[in-house]
């Protein structure tokens, strides 16, 4: 077990690929957290897991400054908590985008400021390939996720002996979709599975496989992985 006598907090890591993350930690021996703002889905996650279960909401300084006042020093942190928002540029409301920015960039910002890694120990934050290959209505999440990718080589350098590294996946079936028409999903998954070289779309465990690799190669910092079934090459 890679990561015995580790301790590992994921912060969203009540469902999609932060849940998928815990799991996959917890299964190779370390000590896991999880924290989410939505604490019922929280409870039932950790209880599933068997793992810490910590209420924290990434928008707020001090709701993010309690989380890891509690946990104390740790070896590895994840971000996968975002709360997107977006549409057409020229319509998409200034509310919601400055939602998008606050969850997603300025979440992961706080993280990092407030979490006491111990050296060699490394932070990963989950951004997305709209950040390389855009598409209509999704400016201001490809501009969050280029941004949180600059971020990851600018703390790499911060925080050392930390390291820091991106992942940015591609679709991915999690329950972020969940607000969609259930056969509208369908369809979208569908085609968008017939139009990648792998011929389906990702699982929450295909971005944990890559998550753990970067908490347990020690020569990994200031990387971003592109795990996208092949989308950036279609």
């Amino acid at each position: 077990m890679v990561l015995a006598g580790k301790k590992v907090v994921v912060v969203g890591g009540s469902s999609g690929i932060g849940l998928a993350t815990a799991q996959l930690a917890k299964s190779e021996g370390a000590e896991v957290v999880i924290a989410s703002r939505n604490a019922e889905r929280l409870k039932a996650a950790a209880a599933k897991l068997d793992v810490t279960a910590i209420p924290a909401d990434v928008t707020s300084d001090e709701s993010v400054a309690g989380l890891f006042k509690n946990c104390g020093s740790v070896d590895h942190v994840v971000v996968t908590a975002a709360q997107l928002r977006t549409g057409p540029f020229k319509t998409v409301a200034m509310d919601d985008v400055r939602a998008t920015m606050e969850s997603k960039f300025w979440g992961a910002w706080r993280v990092a400021r407030a979490a006491d890694i111990r050296a060699g120990g490394s932070l990963t934050l989950v951004t997305g390939y709209l950040s390389v290959r855009p598409r209509p209505g999704a400016a201001i999440v490809g501009a969050v996720n280029g941004a949180l990718e600059s971020l990851t080589r600018g703390l790499a350098l911060e925080l050392a002996p930390v390291r820091v590294n991106a992942v940015s996946p591609g679709t991915i079936d999690t329950p972020i979709r969940s607000g969609m028409p259930e056969a509208a999903r369908r369809d979208m998954l569908t085609k968008t599975a017939a139009s990648l070289p792998v011929g389906r779309v990702g699982e929450g465990d295909d971005i944990a496989k890559q998550i753990l690799t970067f908490m347990t190669v020690g020569f990994a910092t200031g990387s971003i992985v592109y795990i996208d079934g092949g989308a950036l090459v279609v």
